[in-house]
C-alpha cells in the first residue's frame, strides 16, 4: 500500500477515481493487527486506490477529517467523500470488506 505524504497528494488524490484512506500509526497495535490481511482485501477491491496515511506524520489532515481513532477508514469519489468507518475500536477484516462493499456506487 502506498503511503500518502503530503496534503498537496492528498488533495490531488481524492479528485480522481475512488480511493480509500487508511489513517494509522506504527505504535498502534489495532493497526498492526490489520496490516496482514489488508493486502487480500487490496486484492479484492481493485477499483479502489488504497493509501496509508500515517496518523503522526499527517495529523492536520487527520484534523481536517475528524480522525480521531486509528485505524479508520475514508472513501472518496471523484472529490467527495462516500462513506467512512471511524472508530477506536479494532476491525476484522470481515469488518472493512463489508464497509467497502457498502459504499455507493455511481
Amino acid at each position: 500500500m502506498k503511503s500518502l505524504t503530503s496534503m498537496e497528494a492528498y488533495q490531488e488524490q481524492i479528485k480522481h477515481g475512488k480511493t480509500i484512506l487508511l489513517f494509522t500509526a506504527d505504535w498502534c497495535r489495532d493497526c498492526v493487527f490489520i496490516k496482514p490481511f489488508m493486502p487480500e482485501i487490496e486484492e479484492k477491491f481493485t477499483t479502489y486506490q488504497f493509501l496509508s496515511v500515517d496518523r503522526d506524520e499527517m495529523i492536520d489532515l487527520c484534523s481536517d477529517l475528524a480522525i480521531f481513532g486509528i485505524p479508520s477508514f475514508v472513501a472518496f469519489e471523484a472529490g467527495e467523500e462516500i462513506g467512512r468507518f471511524v472508530s477506536k475500536d479494532r476491525k476484522t477484516q470481515e469488518e472493512i470488506e463489508q464497509f467497502i462493499a457498502s459504499l455507493p456506487v455511481k
